[in-house]
């Protein structure tokens, strides 16, 4: 059987072509899908996490530990979805209405994924009824909104009011951020909870599935 200590490694220093070559033999040589994700995806993006909020990791490596994690993912993602294995939560993610920028959502949609979550990226410039057809049509746990522009940020509170007009919200938890967006902005528009970072985002999205 292939010795899969290297695996934690290779996503922590983001050598794509390594983790996701272990994670191919490590399936054909019958390896759990579900232990992998546990044993070793999971605790090694927990760890790049770490290092992020240390200062010991930038933007950079966590875009190619993202990458990496990411490899191993699309190996092992229609196992679990054939296997019946339950995610923490489902979290659709996407940049709101008139905002086209989607670096940083693709950063937290990446580190959530590689946290046990199954994620449904809207992309950008996403309108609040997207948002809400995301709940209605796959029954998503967790929405995140993110925003680079201050001048897009109130579409984080239509999306809310859009979730409440559709009588949703209290089905659904909302998280935002982005640079502009702050804790008190957050508290504001009557989300439930704010993130300034992709590695705090997959803390605060667990302590919210928690909560469900």
């Amino acid at each position: 059987m292939v010795d899969l200590s290297p695996l934690r490694d290779a996503i922590i220093d983001g050598n794509a072509k390594m983790a996701k070559a272990l994670t191919d033999q490590a399936l054909k040589e019958g390896t759990d899908p579900q232990s992998i994700v546990t044993t070793y995806l999971i605790p090694a993006m927990d760890e790049v996490g770490r290092r992020f909020e240390c200062n010991e990791y930038f933007v950079p490596e966590l875009l190619i530990a993202a990458r990496a994690m990411k490899g191993s993912m699309e190996l092992i993602r229609p196992l679990l979805v054939k296997g019946g294995v339950q995610p923490i939560a489902t979290v659709a993610i996407g940049t709101v209405k008139g905002d086209l920028h989607d670096i940083g959502k693709n950063l937290v949609a990446s580190m959530l994924e590689g946290g046990g979550f199954t994620v449904v990226d809207l992309g950008v410039d996403v309108a609040p009824e997207k948002f809400v057809a995301s709940v209605q049509e796959k029954g998503v746990n967790i929405i995140c909104l993110s925003a680079l522009l201050t001048t897009t940020m109130p579409a984080m509170k239509d999306t809310i009011a859009a979730l409440n007009s559709a009588g949703l919200r209290g089905k659904v938890k909302v998280m935002i951020g982005g640079a502009p967006v702050i804790q008190r902005y957050s508290d504001e528009i009557g989300a439930d909870g704010y993130s300034d970072n992709a590695s705090s985002a997959v803390q605060l999205a667990r302590k919210l599935a928690a909560a469900a």
